[in-house]
């Protein structure tokens, strides 16, 4: 278990972020439609990220004259990437007359490992990608998200970072206090994730907060073939029975 900064972001990093996703936007005649943090809210590994065929982007803004305060660091925009098999991205913003505006020409983002340029639409490829365990962690805790959202929750904060718990804080409709939620992801033919060994360690650090937890098991399998892998990008078959009560956070 890790603690992760939650303190909400500065005007100047709200401004910056606005400016870099619109950026990313414009090269996208309908806009980008896969997007995996779009969020400006806490935890910060990355401040945006997004799929685009078979690779994965993410990236952190930084103002090149370091007068704007930024959440994160550079090590977490690294070990996510790395997790997930994908492109660990610097975007240099300036702040000018007209606002924040990328620093670099093109797509405007550096590889954070050797400084290169980055234009996303040249690295896809035709070749198939196998999903990361840390890629299929962020696939179930969207579909928990989503099974809370239909259900009138509001969503407090949520991320996939298989080194921290809960992966999922919420409040339900009409409650008066926040729930958490430990996501655990399965690949078949496995047909059940295992819960966690720590959990009742996990229950007690957060029980100042929330003594109302849940663990989710999300199971998944290739759509084309289950004995094929789960490849990025392709479909899969999804089993999800709703979030399971834990009798130790009571």
């Amino acid at each position: 278990m890790h603690d992760i900064p939650m303190a909400e972001p500065s005007r100047d990093f709200l401004a910056m972020w606005q400016a870099a996703s619109n950026h990313i936007q414009s090269f996208f005649q309908d806009g980008l439609q896969s997007w995996l943090k779009v969020d400006p809210r806490p935890p910060f590994l990355e401040h945006l990220s997004f799929r685009l065929g078979n690779q994965v982007f993410f990236i952190r803004v930084e103002d090149v004259d370091e007068e704007a305060e930024v959440p994160g660091n550079r090590g977490g925009l690294l070990t996510v990437a790395e997790g997930w098999n994908g492109y660990p991205c610097l975007m240099p913003m300036r702040r000018t007359l007209q606002g924040w505006e990328p620093d670099r020409p093109g797509w405007g983002m550096i590889d954070l490992r050797d400084g290169k340029r980055i234009n996303p639409s040249m690295l896809v490829t035709d070749e198939p990608v196998a999903m990361t365990d840390w890629e299929l962690l962020d696939f179930a805790v969207q579909v928990v998200r989503n099974d809370l959202k239909e259900r009138g929750c509001d969503i407090m904060s949520s991320h996939s970072n298989p080194q921290v718990d809960p992966n999922i804080w919420f409040v339900a409709d009409m409650a008066k206090w926040p729930e958490w939620v430990v996501v655990r992801a399965a690949r078949f033919p496995e047909r059940r994730a295992e819960r966690p060994a720590n959990l009742e360690a996990i229950a007690r650090n957060v029980a100042q907060m929330s003594r109302h937890g849940h663990f989710a098991s999300v199971s998944f399998a290739s759509a084309d073939d289950p004995k094929e892998p789960l490849w990025r990008g392709h479909g899969a078959e999804v089993g999800f029975e709703g979030l399971e009560p834990l009798t130790q956070a009571a």
